[in-house]
């Protein structure tokens, strides 16, 4: 339980201003099909975040314990202040437009996750958590969490949401986790 619930609660804070929830609501105003647009992003976490889960706990199994705890939470400490730097928007430049809202959703955002603080953070906790498939559910629940409003609300969320607190409390949460890692 604790894994199902730092992974959801940790990604969908991260997920807060972050380039693909940016992406989510150019999606949505692309694109009129809304359920279409929350299946590909599902498709697409799914994958991405399944490969980032099990590559973490792979990684570590190569790794003494003393040195993967050391290395686990720092890392953790690391994407906390890394996600105290804010994305910018990309813009997309319509070549997916062809094929619909699910398959330009699912494409997008896979690509838009390779190397995005999300997928760190999934590596960093398939690493932290024995099961692959919890870490991949929970961050994958985060994910949906935090971009199925944007798809629905659209800009009048995105003007509500206070950005630099979402931050600064994912922030916080994945230092402490950090922390608490290191520690234990």
């Amino acid at each position: 339980m604790d894994a199902l619930l730092t992974s959801t609660l940790t990604v969908a804070l991260a997920e807060i201003g972050d380039k693909t929830q940016l992406l989510s609501l150019f999606l949505a105003t692309r694109y009129r099909n809304k359920p279409a647009i929350i299946m590909g992003i599902l498709a697409a976490t799914l994958v991405n975040h399944g490969i980032s889960a099990w590559a973490g706990n792979w990684a570590v199994q190569y790794v003494p314990e003393d040195m993967s705890r050391w290395i686990v939470g720092g890392s953790f400490i690391l994407l906390a202040l890394w996600l105290l730097i804010p994305d910018k928007d990309g813009d997309g430049d319509g070549k997916f437009d062809k094929y619909g809202a699910f398959i330009a959703s699912s494409v997008l955002f896979f690509l838009a996750e390779i190397g995005d603080k999300t997928q760190i953070a999934t590596v960093v906790l398939g690493a932290q958590y024995d099961s692959v498939l919890i870490v991949t559910i929970g961050t994958t629940l985060g994910m949906l969490i935090a971009n199925v409003p944007v798809v629905y609300a659209g800009e009048a969320l995105m003007r509500r949401l206070p950005m630099k607190a979402a931050h600064i409390a994912a922030a916080l949460l994945f230092a402490a986790v950090g922390v608490v890692t290191i520690v234990s």
